[in-house]
């Protein structure tokens, strides 16, 4: 059960209805997961839409690159909205739905190109280690240049948000979406 649902449309304030306006005429074209319990508090809605749009849709990563970090992310953070959501996107782009299964599983996917399997290692170190070593760097910007390693640092970050967002907020994928992962260990509330 969710612990924060969207505001009601019809008590949104200017700056709401504004944020939530902007996010329907975009690409996305809807607002749901995040986004809507971001509503809350518009400015933070307006600006991490903002980002979340520019990470998604016009970074310099590949989508079968941005792809794969964000089921990365979603997956170490056990995120089934964010896995439901894009996951089909991934496999879509190009990411082979056997290494897509693996990322599920939690096991290291085989990745037979060379720039995936770098943006899945990127990923996987900066997750476990909160920071990336200077061999695992250097590699990086060789294959994929300097503009989208800060982009991929960038859609893990946001991610991150996203991921966070959802699981503070018990955010899940919609109920006919099978659970990925199993839930949370939770205190006894």
């Amino acid at each position: 059960m969710p612990r924060l649902l969207p505001p009601d449309p019809l008590l949104m304030d200017d700056h709401q209805r504004r944020v939530h306006d902007a996010i329907m005429a975009g690409p996305r074209g809807r607002v749901r997961g995040p986004l809507a319990v971001w509503l809350h508090r518009p400015g933070l809605a307006e600006h991490a839409q903002a980002l979340g749009r520019y990470c998604r849709y016009d970074s310099s990563l590949h989508p079968s690159l941005s792809e794969l970090a964000i089921l990365t992310i979603a997956a170490w953070w056990r995120s089934d909205f964010e896995w439901w959501a894009h996951a089909p996107i991934a496999v879509k782009a190009g990411v082979p739905e056997a290494a897509v299964e693996a990322i599920r599983r939690g096991t290291p996917p085989e990745l037979p190109d060379e720039e995936q399997a770098m943006v899945y290692e990127f990923a996987t170190i900066l997750l476990k280690s909160r920071e990336v070593p200077d061999a695992v760097y250097a590699r990086a910007v060789s294959l994929l240049g300097r503009d989208r390693v800060v982009d991929l640092v960038g859609v893990c970050g946001y991610y991150t948000l996203i991921s966070m967002t959802l699981n503070v907020f018990r955010i899940p994928a919609p109920e006919d979406a099978a659970p990925q992962f199993e839930p949370q260990n939770r205190e006894a509330e």
